[in-house]
C-alpha cells in the first residue's frame, strides 16, 4: 500500500468515525436536556440535526455536512461551538478535533495530587524518580533524586531541571556526557513551549537562560526541535561513584503536562549495587550531596 492509499484511508476512515460520532452524541440529548420545547413526537431518539445547528449557531446544512464527513473547511471557534450544542466532556471535544482533522487546544488539567505522586516516587527508591510539570519545575522528586543528581534548592523558587542543568555546578558537574546531552534538551524544550504559545512562563524560563548561560543562549538560536522520551544517563558521582541509569519519562493522562522521570539502573553496571548499599546504611539519613 502506498503513501497516497494510506492517507486517504486514513481521511476516510475519520470521515466515518466523524459521522457515527456526532449521530451518537446528537442521540444521547432530548430537547428538554438542552433548554428546547419538547417537539413532539419523534421517529429517532435525541435531537435533530437542525436543532444541533441553531445550539451552536451554524448554518443547517453545514452542520449536515459535517456530520456526514464531506470534505469542508471547519475552525476551532465552529467545533468548540458544535461541542457546547452537544454537551461533550473535555475527552470528546479533543477526540471531535482530531476527527475532523484540527489540532485540538491544549488542557492544562487537574493539578497534579502530590501526595500520590510522592507514593509513587518514594515507591521506586533506591533508585532516582521524580515528577515535573509542563515547565520542566520538580513536583515532587525523592530521596535518592536528590542525593544521586546533587539538586540544589533555593529558597521562594521553583527547582527547574532545565536551570540546574545549565547553572547548578553541582548538578551539572555528575553528567558526564553533559555537552552531548545539552542540544537535546534545549530542543525538547523549544518543543513544549511551542505546545502553549500563549503561556508566558516558558518565555520567562528562556529570557533567564539566555542572561544567564552564553551556552543555552548558543543552543537556543539554534531553533532546533526534538523529542528524545528515554536515554541512558551516565553520571560521575563524588562518592557513589560511576552511575549509568536507563531514562525514562511516563506521561500522565490525568494530569496533562506532568511527567514521571524514572531512572532504572543500567544492566551489566554496578549502579544497583551503589544503590542498595547506600540505602541499607539509611539513606534518608543522609544530607544531600554528604561526601
Amino acid at each position: 500500500m502506498n503513501i497516497t492509499q494510506e492517507s486517504t484511508d486514513g481521511r476516510n476512515w475519520r470521515r466515518t468515525e466523524l459521522k457515527d460520532f456526532l449521530r451518537t452524541r446528537r442521540a444521547r440529548l432530548t430537547p428538554e436536556d438542552v433548554g428546547l420545547p419538547p417537539g413532539g413526537r419523534r421517529r429517532t431518539p435525541g435531537l435533530r440535526r437542525e436543532e444541533v445547528a441553531v445550539l451552536a449557531g451554524v448554518g443547517t446544512s453545514w452542520y449536515i455536512q459535517l456530520e456526514q464527513g464531506r470534505d469542508i473547511t471547519v475552525s476551532p471557534a465552529v467545533l468548540d461551538a458544535v461541542s457546547g450544542a452537544l454537551r461533550l466532556t473535555v475527552v470528546e471535544r479533543d477526540h471531535l478535533y482530531r476527527l475532523a482533522g484540527v489540532n485540538p487546544p491544549q488542557v492544562r488539567g487537574s493539578e497534579p495530587d502530590q501526595a500520590e505522586l510522592a507514593r509513587v516516587v518514594d515507591n521506586w527508591m533506591p533508585a532516582p524518580a521524580h515528577a515535573i510539570d509542563h515547565y520542566w519545575n520538580v513536583v515532587v522528586m525523592n530521596r535518592a533524586a536528590e542525593t544521586v543528581f546533587g539538586y540544589s534548592r533555593t529558597e521562594g523558587e521553583p527547582l527547574n531541571c532545565l536551570v540546574a542543568f545549565f547553572t547548578d555546578p553541582a548538578y551539572r558537574g555528575r553528567h558526564r556526557h553533559w555537552s552531548q546531552m545539552a542540544p537535546d534538551l534545549v530542543a525538547e524544550f523549544r518543543r513544549d513551549m511551542a505546545r502553549h504559545p500563549d503561556d508566558p512562563g516558558f518565555g520567562r524560563i528562556v529570557d533567564r537562560l539566555c542572561r544567564i548561560s552564553p551556552e543555552f543562549a548558543e543552543l537556543w538560536a539554534l531553533h532546533d526541535v526534538a523529542s528524545r522520551p528515554s536515554r541512558l544517563k551516565a553520571l560521575d558521582h563524588p562518592w557513589l561513584g560511576s552511575l549509568e541509569f536507563e531514562h525514562s519519562v511516563l506521561h500522565m493522562p490525568d494530569c496533562p503536562g506532568v511527567r514521571l522521570i524514572l531512572n532504572t539502573p543500567a544492566p551489566g553496571t554496578a549502579t544497583a549495587e551503589a544503590l542498595e548499599r547506600i540505602a541499607a546504611d539509611g539513606f534518608e539519613r543522609l544530607p544531600v550531596g554528604a561526601p
